[in-house]
């Protein structure tokens, strides 16, 4: 969970380690807020681990940072931060004592090489295949077209089949977790995870629907490029992600400063529709989890406090 001046990452430690425990390190609590009914009843199931962190913006360190734009690609890189240091330490919480930790090298590789795949999958992959029947469209206009609707449906089609994946399950319960309770928070309900239970895994403020406005953005600048040689449509491609991902940025901030009007619904409601690909049902200890993120958080923020210059960045990355 992130705030505007602390982030946390709550994590359930492996039953085992918890019998055998030792004293946490400094900025880590152990704590047990498992739903009531497997609270000391289920084995397999140990206490949360939660870290809490400070975090000072990058928009704040310059000015250049906060302008249009590139602010967006800045966001998205200090959140791409922030979750390998949170990917890192829930793989290492999962770890016996005496395995060594995953050196946090291994992760900024395995980063980089899931950031070239991606920006190969979604941005190199479908113009290249379009480029095979070019003099065939006969048209920059179909050109683009044609590229749009290949990206579009390699993205929603690779997201239908990490659906199916059965080891990501619980990483989509988790998701659907996070997305519970933050609304259960935002409704000034009790943050329990019974009462989070209640609320709806789907949030306008998640990372999917921004993907989703990334692939429908790409349409738009890359249409102007019309049809250069094939090696400058390949270099357009990989140079123009981060305009892509900044001008994504400043639409779906400026659909949550509007998302109280109807048209404004509608229009982003293909990307909550998408949720439901990339979240799934949580049990209750999930919610648990989650919730002693979010009560790390506010145990260090108030929120209502922070200025729109600080919120800068936060709605998206939620």
């Amino acid at each position: 969970m992130r705030g505007v001046s602390t982030w946390a990452v709550a994590v359930r430690k492996p039953a085992a380690e918890v019998v055998d425990a030792v004293e946490p390190a400094p900025g880590v609590v152990a704590v047990d807020v498992r739903a009531p009914e497997t609270q000391g009843g289920d084995a397999a199931l140990g206490a949360i681990e939660v870290s809490s962190f400070p975090l000072v913006a990058w928009s704040k360190r310059r000015r250049l940072y906060r302008l249009p734009v590139i602010r967006g690609v800045v966001a998205l890189a200090e959140s791409l931060g922030i979750g390998l240091r949170a990917l890192g330490i829930s793989a290492n919480a999962q770890l016996p004592e005496a395995e060594q930790e995953i050196s946090s090298g291994v992760w900024a590789g395995t980063v980089v090489l899931a950031v070239v795949f991606a920006i190969g999958l979604f941005f190199v992959l479908p113009v290249g295949l379009t480029s095979l029947i070019k003099r065939q469209l006969g048209s920059s206009v179909l050109f683009w077209a044609v590229e749009g609707v290949l990206r579009t449906s390699i993205f929603l089609g690779y997201l239908l089949l990490l659906s199916r994946l059965r080891d990501l399950r619980r990483v989509f319960e988790y998701h659907g977790a996070e997305h519970k309770v933050i609304s259960c928070f935002e409704a000034e309900d009790a943050l329990t995870p019974e009462r989070a239970r209640l609320y709806s895994r789907l949030h306008p403020r998640c990372g999917t629907s921004f993907l989703l406005i990334v692939m429908i953005m790409a349409i738009f600048v890359f249409a102007p490029i019309g049809l250069p040689s094939w090696w400058i449509l390949v270099a357009t491609r990989i140079l123009g992600v981060p305009l892509i991902a900044g001008l994504s940025f400043e639409v779906i901030k400026w659909a949550g400063r509007n998302r109280s009007r109807r048209w404004v619904q509608l229009i982003m409601s293909p990307g909550l529709q998408l949720q439901k690909l990339t979240t799934r049902e949580p049990d209750l200890d999930q919610l648990a989890v989650s919730i002693a993120a979010l009560k790390a958080v506010l145990a260090v923020e108030t929120p209502g406090e922070a200025s729109a210059a600080d919120m800068i960045g936060v709605e998206v990355v939620a």
